[in-house]
């Protein structure tokens, strides 16, 4: 790992280390989740949750182009050797996604540079100068957190050994809700015996956690009707900029030749 000269080297993620190594996860076995990140409202699904955590492995330029992690999770990473440079943005409204970044509207597909190094060449300069942008050097022993939408990059600077874990706390299970929920398409990770998701997990929630999903479902009803209303003003501007031109004799509609003979 530390001889590689390859200019994008294996960045390798073992899902199954705990198991595999018979580690103890806890307060008093080999580590433990770091408890100012909450409970992991994910855990309610059980056995059927997702693959979560990550043992990962890799040499100097080794990492992760941009992307946002899967289902609308957060996410830590801990860092047990060598350095990991992050760079980050936030996907609230207003902020653009990274320069050299191209998502579709439905941000379903995302397109970027085939390669971290060709993208640090073209794009970092920029980046760093882009609203919003963030950046950092973790060192062995500290944690990073991705919060939930975020667009990360990450690249080790020296051969590197961490562990990341993908969970769901309380302050963004509203944004989890809505992806779950409108977005079905793009859930990713469960078995196929779950067939709809958003139901399985607010069912399990209403189980475990039932007053925290009230509170969620409360918050995202009123997103929901604050996007309508927002959508329904745009609308009514829009006819009522359409009615003044028609008056004026400003707006015209056609195919673009006189005859309409061959329109039905």
């Amino acid at each position: 790992m530390d001889q590689t000269s390859d200019e994008c080297p294996l960045y390798l993620f073992d899902r199954s280390f705990v198991e595999k190594m018979q580690i103890s996860v806890g307060r008093d076995g080999e580590y433990c989740i770091p408890e100012c990140f909450g409970e992991d409202l994910f855990a309610a699904f059980g056995h059927k949750r997702p693959d979560s955590r990550w043992l990962i492995v890799g040499p100097t330029r080794s990492g992760s182009t941009f992307h946002k992690d899967p289902n609308a999770t957060s996410a830590w990473n801990a860092v047990i050797r060598g350095l990991k440079y992050w760079i980050m943005f936030p996907t609230t409204q207003g902020f653009p996604p990274p320069p050299g970044v191209f998502v579709s509207e439905d941000q379903s597909e995302v397109t970027s540079p085939l390669s971290i190094a060709e993208w640090l060449l073209e794009f970092h300069a920029e980046a760093r100068q882009t609203r919003g942008c963030m950046e950092g050097i973790c060192e062995a022993g500290e944690v990073l957190h991705v919060p939930s939408g975020w667009w990360h990059l990450v690249v080790n600077l020296s051969p590197s050994i961490a562990i990341t874990q993908n969970f769901v706390p309380q302050a963004h299970l509203v944004k989890v809700l809505s992806f779950l929920k409108d977005k079905p398409d793009q859930v990713s990770g469960f078995k196929r015996d779950i067939h709809d998701v958003y139901k399985h997990f607010t069912e399990k929630m209403e189980e475990q956690h039932p007053s925290i999903l009230a509170v969620a479902l409360q918050e995202l009803k009123c997103m929901n009707e604050g996007r309508k209303r927002k959508w329904d003003e745009l609308v009514k501007a829009h006819g009522e900029h359409n009615e003044d031109k028609i008056r004026s004799g400003g707006f015209s509609f056609g195919f673009g030749d006189a005859d309409d003979s061959d329109i039905p």
